[in-house]
């Protein structure tokens, strides 16, 4: 069932727990909604049945979330700080927190501004490109969704994202904010002096996120995971994904 909890800042953010046992907070990837990432993938079955509960939000522009229009309602502070209020909203101090693509870039920032909050981090579809891939597509990514007739796009990636977001019935002028927002980018040495336990996983098939073991080496405490054959897409719903994910928790109890 949806709830909502405010943000700092007023935004309404959807979220739902489900299940009884050590939580596990989930944050989707851009474009989507926990239920596209998380539970049309079966992870909230696979968490339940590895023994956990889930706690998976909407981020803002996102799902049943509050849609703001400027890209200042969407800096990575405040999208990451929404995961400190869901957390707060179900009683939560600290827990595992696994993203995917954009969700994988806030657990980061998360990590960064509360430490405490996060006990572990699944940082999947994203990789070495961490550091540089989005630095000269956003715009280009942003100025797609708002774009009168997406027949006139030719950057294949905004073209990519454009139909992905038609499909899931999004708000494409906050999709558009949310691209062009100010992102809090943690420096190889500072993702060094994280002490939590990382997995970074990745398709091999992703030019998007690119390879996992370069961003999983950056960490204190990180391993990579490279499921064959897939791509940014179809990475998330692997069970290659999901078995690495589970054992990766289950060492870290």
């Amino acid at each position: 069932m949806t709830e909502f909890a405010k943000a700092q800042d007023g935004i309404e953010i959807a979220f739902e727990q489900v299940g009884a046992g050590p939580p596990v907070v989930l944050v989707h990837g851009f474009a989507a909604s926990r239920i596209i990432t998380w539970k049309n993938t079966a992870w909230y079955d696979w968490l339940l049945g590895a023994g956990h509960s889930v706690v998976a939000l909407d981020c803002r522009g996102h799902g049943e979330s509050g849609k703001p229009h400027s890209p200042d309602s969407y800096n990575d502070r405040k999208m990451a700080m929404d995961i400190v209020v869901v957390m707060d909203a179900v009683g939560v101090g600290a827990a595992p927190v696994m993203g995917y693509s954009m969700g994988s870039y806030l657990a980061i920032a998360l990590m960064q501004l509360a430490p405490e909050r996060v006990e572990q981090a699944i940082l999947a579809g994203v990789g070495e490109n961490y550091f540089s891939f989005w630095e000269d597509r956003n715009e280009t990514i942003a100025q797609g969704f708002l774009a009168d007739d997406p027949a006139s796009l030719h950057d294949r990636t905004a073209i990519e994202f454009r139909k992905f977001a038609e499909r899931a019935g999004n708000d494409l002028e906050a999709l558009a904010a949310c691209m062009r927002r100010d992102r809090i980018s943690s420096t190889a040495q500072e993702l060094g002096q994280m002490a939590q336990p990382i997995l970074v996983v990745c398709g091999e098939d992703d030019p998007l996120a690119g390879r996992a073991a370069p961003l999983a080496g950056h960490f204190a405490h990180g391993s990579a995971v490279t499921v064959p054959r897939r791509n940014h897409h179809s990475t998330v719903g692997d069970r290659a994904f999901k078995e690495a994910a589970r054992d990766f928790l289950d060492r870290s109890l």
